[in-house]
């Protein structure tokens, strides 16, 4: 008897009315928010304009599913095209079934058709949104969970996931392998973000070991998976794209740090101009202070201090005559007071 285990959903759908609330389209929606809002802050900190990430975003997540689509369809063809499948339920995305390598092979292709209209570096983007990236799959993992999907081998741990039984899989307790890549992406997000700042990674460099860290999890956690899958030589045919990859991410981070050291000064021309702009107008703002505030000096400086203006002077001077006159008044009647005496 298991005594503790991680529970499944009883459904991965919820229905409001006639509208069906599907967990995993959720999940998946959830992440790209994330994915964008941390994007954007990670992009204004490098000097970027707000709002350039989703509006890059808005070409490359379309381009992203399609793409994870794309690559889940042809690498399990028998899923719709056996004997016996639809073909239709290819394009049921809702139900499951995106690989990631697809979805950034092509989901890169929507984001430099959206850098080339803004006249931004592709690398640089993508050092940018990296770990939201990582963020965002460990969110979407969990829509495996709502589908009761691509879990591992049995086991008897106290995190073990117990699976329901259904057309197409047995009850028990299974490996939790959705949770484990959740958390490991969660640890690439926080390496690179590291990474980042102790090295100020450039030119595609963050982006380049987001995809060298996740591949290093994703072997261990496809060896653990006992859904169907094609095999090469032995291994599934995700083990084998995953260290091709990594060792591509590798050597272009080796061969980048080389070609293109340190990191990229301007990221969004545009915005380097405004804030040129700005620092121009400020410094003309601040010599025009300085030189209103100079001529108030001056005026102020050719007095000097307690001097009274010129007017009082000469009042002054005039009332100076007035008291010598009434003193010579004076000293003359005294004189002639002191002669009749």
């Amino acid at each position: 008897m298991d005594l503790a285990y991680i529970p499944s959903p009883s459904t991965g759908v919820l229905h409001l009315g006639p509208v069906p609330l599907r967990g995993y389209a959720f999940c998946i929606i959830i992440g790209v928010f994330v994915a964008v809002w941390y994007g954007n802050k990670r992009w204004l900190a490098r000097g970027g304009k707000a709002g350039t990430v989703a509006d890059i975003a808005v070409w490359a997540v379309p381009f992203g599913l399609v793409g994870g689509r794309l690559y889940h369809v042809i690498t399990d063809y028998q899923l719709y095209f056996s004997e016996g499948e639809d073909w239709v339920d290819a394009f049921k995305i809702w139900e499951g079934g995106l690989g990631i390598w697809g979805a950034i092979a092509l989901g890169a292709v929507g984001a430099w058709i959206g850098c080339r209209r803004r006249g931004i570096p592709l690398p640089a983007y993508a050092d940018a949104i990296a770990p939201g990236i990582a963020f965002a799959q460990a969110i979407g993992r969990w829509g495996n969970w709502f589908n009761q999907e691509l879990y591992g081998k049995p086991t008897d741990l106290p995190w073990g996931l117990k699976i329901t039984a259904s057309a197409n899989r047995e009850a028990g307790i299974y490996h939790p392998t959705f949770l484990y890549e959740s958390l490991w992406c969660v640890g690439v997000a926080l390496l690179v973000i590291w990474a980042d700042r102790r090295f100020k990674l450039g030119h595609g460099r963050a982006f380049a070991l987001y995809v060298a860290a996740y591949c290093a999890g994703r072997v261990w956690t496809e060896y653990l998976r006992i859904d169907d899958a094609h095999h090469i030589l032995g291994l599934r045919l995700n083990v084998w794209t995953a260290i091709v990859v990594f060792v591509l991410a590798v050597v272009y981070m080796v061969i980048s740090s080389k070609v293109r050291p340190g990191r990229e000064e301007v990221v969004e021309p545009a915005a380097a101009e405004e804030a040129k702009k700005d620092a121009t107008s400020d410094a003309e703002s601040g010599v025009e202070f300085e030189a209103e505030s100079g001529v108030e000096i001056d005026a102020a400086e050719d007095a000097a201090p307690g001097d009274a203006p010129a007017d009082d002077v000469s009042d002054a001077s005039e009332g100076s005559d007035d008291s010598v006159d009434l003193s010579k008044d004076g000293a003359d009647n005294g004189a002639g007071a002191a002669g009749k005496s």
